[in-house]
């Protein structure tokens, strides 16, 4: 049994360093998400682009796929000194292995998408994501396209 699947998507950047979401607290008998001044910009910058990639359609009611890649700032310590300033250092790492956690990346991404993108994250059904440092034509930010997947 195959099933045709029409798709329409969006495609944004947001520049600036990306910033995770907070962890959940207990504080007494209540749960609180703690929040920086930081993560709320964040997340107004990733709605805006948001709401411009929509044009002013309402959020996908369907299943969505939603591939983002986050673009950290590299730090001063992989580049070379003097004239190789400019240069990284033969050991300086690919991709970055330090926080923020990728998956606190998603989280703030994704709550920040929710009901301009889509209804709820819960029908994000398929994800690819990715943490990499920012270089050459990529600046720190990031990259999100998301597919609403319909059947024809």
């Amino acid at each position: 049994m195959s099933a045709i699947i029409e798709a329409q998507g969006i495609q944004f950047t947001v520049y600036g360093a990306p910033v995770p979401q907070g962890s959940k607290r207990a504080l007494g008998k209540n749960i609180v998400e703690m929040q920086s001044v930081r993560l709320r910009t964040w997340r107004q910058d990733i709605a805006g682009q948001a709401r411009e990639a929509m044009e002013g359609a309402s959020p996908y009611l369907e299943p969505v796929d939603v591939r983002m890649m986050f673009f950290l700032s590299r730090p001063q310590a992989h580049f070379g000194t003097g004239r190789n300033s400019e240069r990284l250092k033969p050991s300086a790492p690919i991709a970055p292995k330090v926080k923020p956690d990728l998956d606190k990346l998603v989280r703030a991404a994704l709550d920040a998408m929710t009901g301009i993108v889509f209804k709820d994250d819960s029908q994000v059904v398929s994800m690819t994501v990715s943490k990499l440092y920012a270089q050459d034509q990529f600046h720190p930010g990031l990259m999100v396209g998301v597919m609403e997947l319909a059947p024809h």
